[in-house]
């Protein structure tokens, strides 16, 4: 079977691309029930299929995680240290998609998720760089606030020398299941909301949630050829789950600064650089600039102003790892402001000659102007 980094997340669920929300959740939830683990005891192969169609429906359930991979494919939503499933084990995903699995009429997997172990939440924050490093890539450190096992407990939730207590309604196992004709619904038990078990002495560190604050440094890899406004995701820094479920996932929104020369179109970069009338027309080699150093380029004679030239390969890298864009020199005409005598001399001499040796071989704009208003060239057209 191929791994499911080579196989694309609509294949997966067997969905088009254009498919709606709705169809996205029925398509999951069909392939899950099929690929269910009690439903295939023993079947390793049905465990990764469900761990498959998992990660493929957390991004395209999700609509900025879906853009991102629509433009980008996995390299757009993996984590910050590399790709793969997003999922530890199947106890993760019933934690994450419990409102799906709500009504299987299985159990999730192992005595763990029956005992009311919970994934932690997810987490947000923002990064901003310049270009240049969102061209290059890096690594950036990032100081965030989230929550850790309580140290005094031991995340149990109860004071040192006492232990939960099973919870009787349910037997322990956080869901109570209910017939209906042939059908079993299962619904989080109402006695100990779904954790299996009820804490009589709370700890009094953490008041029983099994959680206290902390502050971390984490490195965050930033990958060369990232654009504004992609998120990317750290898996398990997130805040920490209780009843010893796993930590939730970090999202970093990185946004990249305007840079004063470079616009960035896609891989594409466009600069835009001045040259005065005479490089215009007698042409020449012009000095320009890249996000590292500069280089230059030849324009031809009667070089026009908004012209533009192309350097391969001086633009941003491909995420994907495919070839590397463009730099796009757009030519701009530039106009002193100030004239010294001698300068203004020589452009008189240059428009004395201009006016004796051009104009009167073509029209001139305000010519074609009152032609235009008057009727002039219609009436030629029509004889």
């Amino acid at each position: 079977m191929p791994s499911m980094a080579e196989r694309d997340y609509y294949e997966v669920l067997g969905v088009a691309k254009s498919a709606s929300f709705e169809e996205i959740k029925k398509a999951y939830k069909k392939a899950a029930l099929a690929n269910h683990p009690d439903k295939n005891p023993g079947d390793d192969t049905a465990v990764e299929r469900f761990k498959e169609c998992a990660a493929a429906y957390e991004v395209l359930s999700d609509e900025n995680k879906r853009a991102r991979y629509d433009r980008y494919g996995h390299a757009g939503v993996q984590g910050a240290g590399g790709g793969g499933s997003p999922f530890g084990d199947v106890n993760d995903i019933f934690s994450q998609f419990s409102d799906i699995f709500e009504g299987f009429g299985f159990f999730g997997g192992n005595q763990r998720s029956r005992s009311g172990a919970q994934r932690g939440s997810h987490l947000r924050a923002s990064m901003t760089i310049d270009l240049v490093t969102a061209s290059k890539g890096a690594e950036r450190e990032l100081r965030i606030q989230r929550k850790k096992s309580c140290a005094r407990c031991s995340g149990s939730g109860a004071e040192p020398g006492s232990s939960p207590h099973r919870c009787d309604y349910c037997g322990g196992r956080g869901q109570v299941v209910q017939s209906q004709g042939f059908f079993r619904v299962q619904t989080p038990c109402p006695a100990c909301s779904g954790s299996g078990s009820i804490i009589r002495n709370k700890c009094t560190e953490c008041r029983g949630t099994g959680r206290e604050d902390e502050e971390v440094v984490l490195q965050v890899r930033i990958p060369a050829g990232i654009d504004n406004g992609v998120q990317l995701c750290l898996r398990g820094e997130g805040e920490a789950g209780s009843g010893g479920g796993p930590r939730g996932d970090l999202y970093v929104d990185v946004h990249v600064k305007d840079h004063p020369l470079f616009k960035r179109e896609g891989q594409h970069l466009i600069c835009t650089v001045p040259i005065s009338y005479t490089q215009a027309a007698l042409g020449g080699t012009i000095e320009v600039p890249l996000l590292t150093g500069s280089d230059t380029i030849e324009i031809p004679p009667g070089t026009q102003p908004g012209e533009l030239f192309r350097v391969r390969g001086q633009g941003m890298p491909d995420l994907r790892g495919g070839r590397r864009g463009d730099l796009h020199v757009q030519i701009e005409l530039q106009v002193p402001k100030k004239l010294d005598a001698e300068h203004e001399g020589l452009l008189r001499k240059l428009a004395e000659y201009e006016n004796a040796n051009v104009a009167p071989h073509h029209k001139s704009w305000l010519d074609k102007l009152r032609d235009f208003i008057s009727g002039e060239n219609d009436d030629e057209e029509d004889e």
